[in-house]
């Protein structure tokens, strides 16, 4: 299984860290938010790792180079400017292939082992059958969210999750928040209507639910979505106090 790492944006709410130096290179417990995540795939075994960048990308490029010191091989889907989540994913197809692969934002941090993610070969095979709706075949399922706990920045959540582990839209008092970690099958893009060079993933994931075609997993482990410099001074804390 290949693996994309989202790492263009402008990061506005860091800024002024963010003036000098891009995001996912910002340090906590003393590596760049996104070591973590390649320290990961590496001992995991993924082999090929696309990272679309933008803003500043000459400075992750050269941190990260080619990967082989995680023994990885990484792949840079380089756009002029930042092309949301759904654009970063649709301008990167090339790269990533005909199979699934598991997407984590690169400003989130997490304890998550994504082990589980990476021995099936096709998506429908990452979900037990006894989750698979009576009427729906694994192949239609396109993507498999990871949800947590609402933090304290999104109190109100994202999505639900119904029977069958299906996603559905956000109900009031019974909602998660999406981690920025997911197993996407290329076609979820591929094959999106509305598909235009810059989108949200937001926007297709919508449109799935509806279709009743992804679905959820809710992880309750240590995660993080590292927006500003506080959660990052609070990140790096807790951390360093681990290390």
């Amino acid at each position: 299984m290949k693996a994309m790492i989202l790492a263009a944006g402008r990061g506005e709410r860091m800024r002024p860290l963010t003036d000098t130096k891009p995001k996912p290179l910002l340090c906590v417990g003393g590596k760049p938010l996104i070591v973590f995540h390649l320290e990961k795939l590496g001992i995991l075994g993924v082999t090929d790792v696309v990272i679309n960048v933008a803003y500043l990308e000459e400075q992750i490029r050269q941190a990260l180079g080619d990967g082989s010191r995680w023994g990885l091989s990484i792949h840079y889907s380089i756009e002029e400017e930042a092309l949301e989540t759904a654009g970063a994913l649709l301008h990167a197809l090339p790269l990533l292939g005909d199979e699934p692969f598991l997407l984590v934002n690169g400003d989130v941090w997490t304890d998550m082992d994504f082990a589980q993610f990476l021995e099936p070969p096709a998506l429908g095979n990452l979900i037990p059958e006894s989750l698979i709706p009576k009427n729906q075949e694994p192949s239609n399922i396109q993507a498999q969210l990871i949800l947590v706990p609402n933090p304290d920045h999104n109190p109100e959540g994202d999505f639900s999750l119904g029977a069958s582990s299906m996603i559905e839209p956000r109900i009031d008092g019974c909602a998660y928040t999406f981690s920025g970690i997911a197993v996407i099958h290329p076609n979820m893009i591929r094959h999106y209507p509305k598909k235009r060079e810059r989108f949200p993933l937001k926007e297709v994931f919508d449109y799935y639910i509806e279709c009743k075609q992804l679905i959820g997993r809710l992880y309750e482990g240590r995660w993080c979505d590292v927006g500003t410099p506080e959660r990052l001074s609070t990140l790096d804390h807790s951390l360093s106090v681990i290390i």
